[in-house]
């Protein structure tokens, strides 16, 4: 008995240890975040995004592609639409688009020092709340270091996370959290998220009764290192059923890629594609 007790001890002192090590790993990689957000502001994407209609068996019912170019102008970003419903521009609406860039292009050209400090400033502010919610992440979960292992040829952690019931979120967004349950790789050099797997524990509503997502619903997001000097979305699947209103069922399944990352100026003439 004397011999377990010790053993017994250095059991939970360990255990104790690796979910405050799990818990750095994660506040250390969603600062991150932001710091990819400055860096990505000097890159341009392309983004394709497949959304498919499913019946009650989960085969696809209809299935809609779009694809676009996403460039930041003087800090803002633009999209250039490449496909519509999975077929390129007609030649016609490809010079729409690239019209479209050329104003916005000259338009913010034209601000002056202030103005153009003052629109930074305003969209840093909008973009700080909106992800200002993922600092309590930290706190609203319990982690579990699960263990080691590779991914994409990078050693990861495999880190568990727990809601945990008692918390009381100071964001809206933290409440729908309470309801998703997710495991996280993160890379074990830069701390950065390479894969994430969640999903929803309970029904979660957006708005008064616009939108219910039901229990299941799945999101599987991916991250990957361009340049060897910054970490960006490489691909996203949103899967599960809910409602629209309060008599339309709805069954999706969303995915979404991002590729062709490269520099940008925003002096650089924007080519259409052929």
């Amino acid at each position: 008995m004397r011999r377990f007790v010790p053993l017994a001890f250095a059991s939970l002192l360990v255990s104790g240890l690796l979910a405050e090590d799990a818990r750095e790993i994660v506040r250390k990689s969603v600062a991150l975040d932001q710091a990819n957000w400055l860096r990505m502001k000097d890159y341009t994407w392309i983004a394709k995004e497949t959304e498919r209609s499913l019946d009650s068996k989960g085969q696809v019912k209809s299935e809609q592609t779009d694809a676009w170019e996403t460039v930041i102008l003087f800090g803002e970003p633009h999209r250039r639409m490449l496909e519509r419903n999975g077929k390129p521009l007609s030649a016609g609406d490809e010079r729409k688009e690239q019209e479209k860039l050329d104003r916005a292009v000259a338009k913010l050209a034209r601000e002056s020092d202030e103005q153009r400090q003052r629109r930074l400033e305003k969209s840093e502010k909008e973009r700080e709340k909106e992800r200002d919610f993922l600092r309590e992440v930290v706190d609203l979960y319990d982690f579990r270091l699960e263990g080691e292992d590779t991914m994409e040829g990078r050693n990861v952690w495999l880190i568990t996370a727990t809601p945990k019931p008692a918390y009381q979120p100071k964001h809206r967004e933290g409440k729908a959290l309470l309801k998703i349950r997710g495991k996280l790789w993160i890379d074990k050099t830069e701390y950065q998220w390479v894969r994430i797997e969640a999903e929803t524990t309970d029904t979660i509503s957006f708005g008064l009764f616009i939108a219910r997502l039901n229990p299941g619903a799945r999101l599987v997001f991916e991250q990957t290192r361009v340049n060897d000097q910054i970490w960006l979305p490489k691909r996203e699947v949103v899967s599960g059923s809910g409602r629209l209103g309060l008599i339309k069922k709805i069954a999706l399944e969303q995915e979404t890629t991002w590729n062709n990352y490269r520099k940008f100026q925003v002096d650089s003439k924007i080519i259409a594609t052929q």
